[in-house]
């Protein structure tokens, strides 16, 4: 049980994304700090891929996991900047079934008061496709911290209230008895 209205964790089918052309196994920090934080959470590692900054590699890879019922969140991080070769929003957002507008707003917001107006050219987004949600993050470590740490560990956490996740994803039928967002009263 958890501290958070009694409700109780369930550890989520996470794949993580490293969207680059330079990044290697040996050397891809941000992909590794989500991994690590995720298994710190409790979740389960389903995958792990490097695709350089290509619209259709990523849309193939992406689109792979989306349709895997056992995978219900993947989590990217590159490819969200300004340069000719960041193509992630162009790739994944015509993917999706729901566009989650907040996500990258609040990690903008939360982002402001580490890196100040520079978070301005964060693309960061999120949606949810086929019961998958898909957050995506600037690839610098310190982003990926930033955004597991202040947003998307709590999202991912069934207990956390009053809303999260959880509810609209692909999870199996004992875990299918978790409520969506409380009504506050």
């Amino acid at each position: 049980m958890s501290a958070h209205g009694g409700k109780t964790f369930v550890p989520l089918n996470i794949a993580v994304l490293t969207v680059s052309d330079t990044r290697t196994e040996e050397n891809d920090t941000s992909g590794q700090v989500l991994v690590e934080r995720l298994r710190q959470s409790g979740h389960n590692l389903a995958d792990k891929a490097i695709v350089i900054d290509d619209v259709y590699q990523l849309r193939a890879q992406v689109s792979k996991w989306i349709a895997d019922d056992t995978i219900n969140a993947i989590i990217s991080t590159g490819g969200t900047g300004f340069t000719e070769r960041d193509n992630t929003p162009e790739a994944l957002i015509p993917l999706f079934d729901k566009a989650v507008e907040g996500f990258g707003e609040i990690f903008r917001h939360v982002s402001l008061l580490e890196i100040g107006t520079s978070t301005i050219q964060s693309r960061a987004f999120g949606g949810i496709a086929n019961k998958t949600v898909v957050l995506c993050v600037p690839g610098s470590t310190n982003a990926c911290k930033t955004a597991w740490d202040k947003v998307i560990k709590e999202q991912l956490d069934a207990s956390h209230r009053p809303c999260n996740f959880v509810p609209h994803l692909n999870i199996s039928a004992e875990s299918s008895t978790i409520k969506m967002c409380e009504t506050r009263g």
